[in-house]
């Protein structure tokens, strides 16, 4: 016999659905909570980090007034100090190790300039700039500077002489023209001087004849002249 269910299942169905779809929102919004909550305390977590970053930064972890910020602001000052430090001393050691080069150039100059004066030439200002020298005197006449500047281009430790000025003043026929002119220094020469290349080569250009001479023939032996 068939069997008639008359109960209103439809509207039991719908209550059924209508409690399953609050749990779900119930279980949805506790998740979103839950999310918001661990997201909340994950960004506070973080921003706590860079806060202690920025006061180990700024601050010591001590409580002291000067932090890295500051300690590293001084390294840098005491960088830059000892760079303009090495500055100063590389320049220094520069200018001795010019000195110490030109020490045996300034030797042979005065050397050279006794040398080369003329009698009718007197030097009454010698003033250097670089590898420049420019010289100032009194001459008995323009052929006495003339001769003076042909000294100089003839000379070890200078070349290049070049006239600046020359003027006839006063009555002495001595020191009747005044000159001025400059002259420029050999470097390459003097410290050939310094280092004795001149005086290891004189060796061997004077061994070198010896070698290409050609050899002279054997004598034959003297016959003594004594009394049998």
């Amino acid at each position: 016999m068939a069997k008639i269910n008359l109960l209103p299942w439809r509207a039991d169905r719908r209550k059924l659905r209508q409690r399953e779809f609050y749990m779900m929102l119930g279980a949805a919004a506790v998740a979103a909570v839950l999310g918001v909550l661990v997201w909340w305390l994950w960004m506070g977590a973080r921003i706590e980090n860079q806060d202690a970053r920025n006061t180990y930064m700024k601050n010591d972890v001590q409580g002291e007034r000067r932090g890295q910020i500051d300690i590293l602001d001084d390294k840098l000052k005491e960088i830059k100090h000892l760079e303009e430090v090495k500055a100063k001393l590389l320049a220094r050691k520069q200018i001795i190790e010019q000195l110490q080069a030109s020490r045996a150039q300034m030797v042979h100059m005065f050397d050279e300039l006794v040398k080369t004066t003329p009698d009718s030439v007197r030097l009454t200002g010698l003033k250097q700039a670089g590898d420049t020298l420019t010289l100032e005197g009194l001459a008995q006449s323009n052929a006495s500077v003339a001769t003076y500047m042909n000294n100089l281009d003839k000379s070890v430790s200078m070349s290049h002489s070049d006239l600046q000025k020359t003027e006839a003043k006063g009555t002495d026929r001595r020191n009747r023209f005044e000159f001025g002119l400059t002259v420029k220094l050999r470097k390459s020469e003097s410290d050939n001087q310094d280092t004795g290349t001149g005086a290891n080569s004189a060796p061997a250009k004077a061994a070198a004849p010896a070698a290409g001479a050609p050899v002279p023939p054997a004598q034959p032996p003297a016959k003594s002249e004594g009394k049998p």
